[in-house]
């Protein structure tokens, strides 16, 4: 199988980067960056452990949920999950991050590069506070790199086109699926289970 393992060779492969494309990268945060991100309910972090083992997590709330604390520091606040804390973990052992920030019915996004730390400081997060509830924790991003990406890929995916979207029940229940998955025996109690939480475990 023909590849290649050589940034040279890759490079060769593709051709020279556009002139625009070198000179659109940021090191800090600019007016359109932070009213995109003022815009944006939902994000991925992506973060590694210390072997390399890479993971990607959507963040998604009310927009602007992320904080612009300054030009180079955002604070992604955490919401009850599953307690897995993945990215977290990753955080502690190798602080380098990249986030993809989205903006529903906009093609392009942002693409934030940078290092992170987990926070706990009371103070730091009562800000992004929700129904009188504080974040138990949250990501601090010290911004190394911004910029826009162009909006191909979405375009291509028809992201936003509702006409498009995947009617729900035409693919199982999550709860049906992780039944499956670990040899559980009640697919409808998982379900409901799995109702319960998203009606009530949120915040």
């Amino acid at each position: 199988m023909e590849g290649l393992s050589d940034p040279r060779l890759l490079r060769e492969h593709y051709g020279d980067i556009h002139p625009l494309a070198r000179r659109k990268v940021l090191h800090r945060l600019d007016r359109w960056c932070r009213e995109f991100i003022a815009l944006s309910p939902l994000l991925v972090l992506a973060t590694a452990d210390a072997e390399g083992r890479v993971d990607a997590s959507p963040r998604g709330d009310a927009p602007g949920f992320v904080l612009v604390l300054d030009d180079n520091t955002l604070l992604v606040p955490d919401r009850p999950g599953n307690n897995r804390v993945d990215s977290y973990g990753n955080v502690l052992s190798n602080s380098g991050v990249g986030l993809l920030f989205l903006v529903p019915g906009l093609n392009e996004t942002l693409r934030v590069n940078g290092r992170a730390r987990v926070v706990t400081d009371a103070a730091l997060l009562a800000p992004a506070a929700v129904q009188g509830k504080p974040p138990r924790a949250g990501v601090l991003v010290a911004v190394e790199e911004a910029f826009f990406h162009c909006g191909k890929a979405l375009i291509r995916a028809h992201l936003w086109d509702a006409e498009r979207h995947v009617p729900r029940g035409s693919f199982p229940s999550i709860g049906r699926i992780i039944v499956e998955q670990t040899g559980g025996a009640d697919a409808e109690e998982a379900d409901r289970a799995v109702q319960e939480n998203y009606r009530t475990g949120l915040y």
